[in-house]
């Protein structure tokens, strides 16, 4: 199956504001996509500078890769919760649609291209420049804590932005989306004001390794 369609070119220098996102959180067995699988996914749309909750998707996707002890622990899905979930070749028609003709948002967005590039085809460098990394907008924006733990949950405290249940692919996702209102709204005043720049952006200073995501799910 071909991955989603990429959003018009010509919106990339549009106000983000008048672009379709959609902010994408995924919950692994691990980090690595070589040798792990998507045990969940939830994707949050941000239309008009605005997060639509009525469209958001939620799934679990039964793992090609056996649960560890460790995944249990941070996402909570047990192999009895999954066992009657799709398979990722069913849940992969669900996240094309979703993310169909959108800007994606991530956190620490490395893992969501490695994964994408494992369930769509294509390279983990040419997903990644279709991700905007809302971690990396945060370090611009110099929201990342003095501790040096760039955490979703860490950041979203910092914005005061409300926290459900970390490690929960939708929760994560749509605490992602509202991070990312708030960065885009104080970056937009610095010239980072189209899916184009912030695209630049959330590339322009290394993401710090390791505290941003635990050993065994999405952060």
């Amino acid at each position: 199956m071909r991955g989603p369609a990429r959003p018009p070119r010509a919106l990339r220098r549009a106000p983000w504001t008048a672009a379709a996102l959609a902010a994408l959180d995924f919950e692994t067995t691990g980090l690595d996509p070589a040798r792990d699988a998507v045990v969940s996914f939830g994707v949050v749309p941000v239309l008009e500078g605005r997060v639509v909750v009525g469209e958001a998707v939620y799934r679990e996707v039964a793992p090609s890769a056996p649960l560890t002890a460790t995944s249990i622990v941070v996402h909570g899905l047990r192999p009895a919760d999954l066992a009657g979930a799709p398979g990722l070749e069913e849940a992969r028609v669900e996240l094309a649609t979703a993310l169909a003709g959108r800007f994606v948002l991530a956190w620490a967005a490395g893992v969501e291209a490695g994964f994408l590039a494992r369930i769509f085809g294509g390279s983990t460098r040419a997903w990644r420049r279709r991700i905007i990394d809302v971690l990396r907008l945060a370090e611009v924006a110099g929201e990342v804590p003095e501790d040096g733990r760039p955490s979703l949950a860490a950041v979203a405290a910092r914005l005061r932005v409300p926290v459900e249940r970390p490690h929960h692919a939708l929760d994560d996702a749509l605490t992602t989306a509202q991070v990312f209102l708030v960065l885009a709204s104080r970056l937009a005043p610095r010239g980072y004001d189209t899916p184009g720049r912030l695209l630049r952006a959330s590339r322009s200073v290394p993401a710090p390794r390791g505290p941003g995501r635990v050993a065994a799910g999405a952060a």
